[in-house]
């Protein structure tokens, strides 16, 4: 009498057979999200790195326009960090007042701030105001004046934060300018290596950021 046949080892083995092409598509399902990640990584790195290239060339260009007017002792430019800083000679002593002088040199670097936000749809401008660690002696209330009322430095720092938005906004439309954003550390963040005392703390800074 002829063996018959065993129907579990048919089973079995079109089980393993189901697994193996199921495990196969498996496979090949997490290789495709690694490859699709890292194109995307890739794609965002070239993204960041034309940006970079991009304020880079924007900030030499707007260091020469300001060398041009006389006014290169106004700011620092650092292009390849994307970051400007406005010096307290900006400013009126004491005050949050932007000077003739600093408005007429931002006057002219007008277009390549607005271009910048407008081609960096997710781009965004960080002005930050910073101070000297020496307090505020007596409280400022004549703003007609000084354009704004202090009696610390925190309150210092976000006016003149506040006023270099202004000088930097001055032809954008009003919903590129909502990515411009202030923000005021008063005597918190000295320069490194500076003494918090030290007059040098007095100073805007602008960084270009995505």
């Amino acid at each position: 009498m002829k063996d018959k046949p065993n129907e579990w080892v048919s089973i079995a083995d079109l089980m393993a057979g189901t697994l193996a092409v199921v495990m196969l598509l498996l496979v090949v399902s997490i290789l495709q999200s690694q490859f699709a990640a890292l194109q995307h990584k890739e794609e965002a790195e070239r993204g960041e790195a034309s940006q970079r290239k991009r304020v880079e060339a924007m900030l030499t260009d707007m260091k020469r326009a300001f060398e041009a007017q006389g006014a290169a002792g106004l700011v620092a430019f650092d292009p390849a960090a994307g970051k400007v800083t406005l010096k307290d000679n900006v400013f009126s002593r004491g005050s949050a007042c932007v000077t003739l002088e600093a408005k007429a040199a931002f006057a002219s670097v007008d277009r390549e701030l607005t271009h910048y936000l407008t081609e960096a749809k997710e781009g965004q401008i960080f002005v930050e105001g910073h101070t000297d660690s020496l307090p505020v002696q007596s409280p400022v209330t004549d703003f007609a004046r000084f354009c704004t009322v202090y009696d610390d430095n925190y309150t210092l720092s976000a006016a003149r934060a506040r006023e270099a938005r202004r000088l930097l906004t001055g032809g954008m439309t009003a919903e590129t300018a909502r990515r411009v954003i202030v923000a005021g550390f008063g005597d918190s963040h000295p320069l490194p290596g500076v003494d918090p005392r030290d007059a040098r703390n007095r100073r805007v800074e602008v960084r270009f950021v995505r």
